[in-house]
């Protein structure tokens, strides 16, 4: 009997439409890190890991229905990018944070 995490690591793909909200979720956090990397010379990490996540996130779910595991790999290295922030929240915040 196949549980319940799984049954939702290893689903289908959602479709484009949930791709395409975060692919654009992802171009939305990528902008913000270089502006205020950039032109707001401050140290904004965090809205790095966000873009990684979600631009996983987005290619887990563009993927054809068929490729199932894929799918599965990619979900579980965006929630890996996640979990890295927290744990780096919890244990250097100066990372995160900055000084």
């Amino acid at each position: 009997m196949p549980s319940k995490i799984e049954d939702t690591l290893l689903s289908e793909p959602s479709g484009r439409w949930n791709a395409a909200v975060m692919f654009a979720g992802s171009l939305l956090f990528s902008g913000a890190y270089v502006y205020f990397g950039v032109l707001g010379d401050s140290s904004t990490v965090h809205e790095l890991f966000f873009a990684v996540g979600l631009a996983l996130s987005g290619i887990a779910e563009s993927l054809p229905t068929e490729r199932r595991r894929a799918a599965g790999g990619f979900r579980i290295a965006s929630m890996a990018v996640f979990a890295t922030l927290l744990g780096l929240l919890a244990f250097a915040p100066e990372v995160i944070v900055g000084p």
